[in-house]
């Protein structure tokens, strides 16, 4: 009975041992990502989310950003969702158009090719793409005119009552892209780092509108063509699941990081306000291998 005892209190002490090791680590994590982002002007936001251990490092979760880019993520999870429903299907085809309304008034504008980080869709006007070519375009290369093709059939409305379902209570998708009005009266999408981070995990653990969903969002979002921020400074055998974005002062991104183990991670990177956009880039690109390294240590 002591020899039980006695094994059962080596137990709990190393136990104690482990957690306040954690507990230290991630003391230590948040002063050297505090320390590298306090280098640059602006603001940062960090929700970062172990999925096996359910360790957290949040920093500025809940600060409302200029959405940008990130936004396509929640439109491309609406869309398997009313797919789901059965309102159409992925493979449905849809006309690629160049005239969209304004949520102010009405009144119709267009995307400037040069304004695209995708120009290939502008050549296809008056023709019709499948869908999923369309959320494609939209996630990887992160096609404005492809965004505001897919938000106007799905309805921007509709994109965020879905996130709000989802727990992502601040999250707002009011309209697509280019729409100079609304921006002008301060009608924008936004988000915060922890709505993306409860995305992104739900979406690892299968329950964006299902299991077969999640994995062919994620299978998208794995081809990402951005890479300069998460994966810039990760060994190729990590692979990032994710969505960047960025306007003038604003640099984003977010996603799901598979390490070669199976380990899975969430991590959203969200910044304002930066007056040096590369230098920024490089701290959160630095921000991100040491969250790698406090996983892999």
């Amino acid at each position: 009975m002591r020899i039980s005892l006695s094994l059962l209190t080596l137990a709990f002490l190393a136990l104690g041992c482990t957690a306040m090791k954690q507990k230290k680590n991630m003391l230590r994590l948040r002063e050297e990502v505090l320390a590298e982002l306090g280098k640059q002007k602006g603001t940062f936001a960090v929700a970062f989310k172990d999925l096996k251990t359910g360790e957290e490092l949040l920093i500025n979760e809940h600060e409302s950003f200029h959405a940008a880019s990130t936004m396509k993520t929640p439109v491309l999870i609406e869309a398997y969702k009313q797919a789901a429903e059965g309102r159409f299907a992925i493979t449905d085809s849809i006309l690629v158009k160049n005239e969209f309304k304004s949520i102010v008034d009405g009144s119709p504008f267009s995307i400037a090719p040069e304004d695209d980080s995708e120009q290939e869709l502008y050549t296809q006007l008056g023709q019709k793409r499948p869908l999923s070519e369309l959320l494609y375009k939209m996630i990887i290369q992160s096609s404005n005119l492809a965004t505001n093709i897919v938000i106007e059939q799905l309805d921007a409305k509709k994109v965020t009552q879905t996130m709000r379902e989802l727990g992502a209570k601040d999250l707002q998708v009011l309209r697509g892209v280019e729409d100079t009005k609304a921006y002008r009266q301060g009608l924008n999408n936004t988000t915060t780092a922890y709505d993306l981070m409860v995305l992104f995990q739900l979406m690892a653990q299968g329950k964006t509108v299902s299991p077969s969903a999640s994995q062919e969002m994620i299978k998208v979002l794995l081809d990402q063509k951005f890479k300069d921020v998460i994966p810039a400074k990760l060994p190729q055998d990590v692979k990032v699941a994710h969505k960047t974005g960025w306007i003038t002062g604003v640099r984003h991104d977010s996603g799901i990081v598979f390490l070669p183990d199976g380990r899975q991670y969430v991590l959203v990177l969200l910044s304002k306000g930066l007056v040096d956009e590369k230098a920024g880039i490089q701290a959160m690109a630095n921000v991100s291998e040491m969250i790698y390294r406090h996983m892999v240590r």
